[in-house]
């Protein structure tokens, strides 16, 4: 009785109506109602606000919420555990990472993970950092990694690197004859950038309020590979940070120079997943990979 009530009532919460519960797990909205009015009954106190067409937890249905999720982590990390002991390497690893992270590099230590892990699939979604935080925390993604630290409570950060923004550019471009930028000079040449919300495009936005310019680009797009193309074909330079151009960096298609700003020089990649949730089997091995070429890519 009880881990069904919670069960509907977690599901409920979650979807943010007893209608979409209802169609979700297959029984009647009065049997979901009845389910929740039983589990207040028996703590004692409200779960949900009524009188609202949506739901809406009250504290002790935030705390009822956030028990049942940790006990379906935890459930996970047991299965993930039985596996393990029973030499079976199957599973699913989810990843949110930002686009800027994908590369030749990205993708070859993904591959090598399945290549020795051959039962496990990953799914990578790329979204801004913000989507990411959310997805780590509602448990939609086992590991996420973001260009920036955050002091969200929920969120563990297993691994943080240095990882400043750089200037990228061909190697004949004016640019590449400078030691360093300030972001004055990087003002004077056409500029390929991420549109504003971009965590680039924030940091690079606070920079150039610092520095009282205005960096206007001629082109904005969300492709970090098209980023990559315009600045090696000498047609603009782009800013990002190492670990989005290594393969190009090592083969001298790009170069990078430094960009003169505290802010930016001090900025970091950040590895990070759910507070409490306990990551075994497969999402620890990959989190360990991870984490081990971040700190070389750095």
């Amino acid at each position: 009785m009880w881990d069904s009530a919670l069960h509907y009532f977690y599901e409920a919460a979650n979807l943010g109506s007893m209608r979409l519960a209802s169609d979700k797990i297959g029984v009647a909205v009065s049997s979901i109602s009845r389910q929740i009015a039983q589990l207040e009954y028996e703590l004692g106190i409200p779960l949900i606000e009524r009188g609202r067409r949506s739901i809406r937890l009250t504290e002790a249905g935030q705390l009822a919420y956030e028990y049942h999720k940790n006990q379906i982590a935890g459930r996970e990390g047991l299965l993930n555990q039985i596996q393990e002991l029973r030499e079976v390497k199957t599973g699913r690893i989810d990843l949110a990472i930002g686009e800027g992270f994908f590369g030749p590099p990205f993708t070859a230590m993904i591959e090598a993970f399945q290549a020795k892990n051959p039962g496990i699939a990953v799914s990578v979604t790329s979204c801004p950092s913000a989507e990411i935080i959310r997805m780590v925390i509602e448990d939609e993604a086992h590991i996420g990694m973001i260009l920036s630290t955050t002091s969200e409570p929920k969120i563990r950060t297993r691994a943080a690197v240095a990882q400043p923004l750089l200037v990228l550019c061909a190697p004949d471009h004016p640019a590449a004859a400078m030691e360093a930028l300030t972001v004055a000079q990087l003002a004077t040449f056409e500029l390929c950038l991420p549109p504003g919300g971009f965590r680039i495009r924030g940091t690079l936005n606070d920079a150039q309020k610092r520095a009282q310019v205005c960096l206007e680009p001629r082109l904005v797009t969300t492709s970090i590979a098209m980023m990559r193309e315009m600045a090696k074909g000498g047609r603009a330079v782009t800013v990002l940070p190492r670990i989005s151009a290594i393969a190009e960096l090592e083969e001298g298609s790009l170069v990078a120079r430094p960009l003169i700003d505290d802010a930016i020089e001090h900025s970091t990649v950040s590895l990070i997943h759910r507070l409490g949730r306990q990551l075994d089997g497969a999402p620890a091995r990959l989190l360990a990979v991870i984490e081990a070429k971040l700190k070389s890519w750095s």
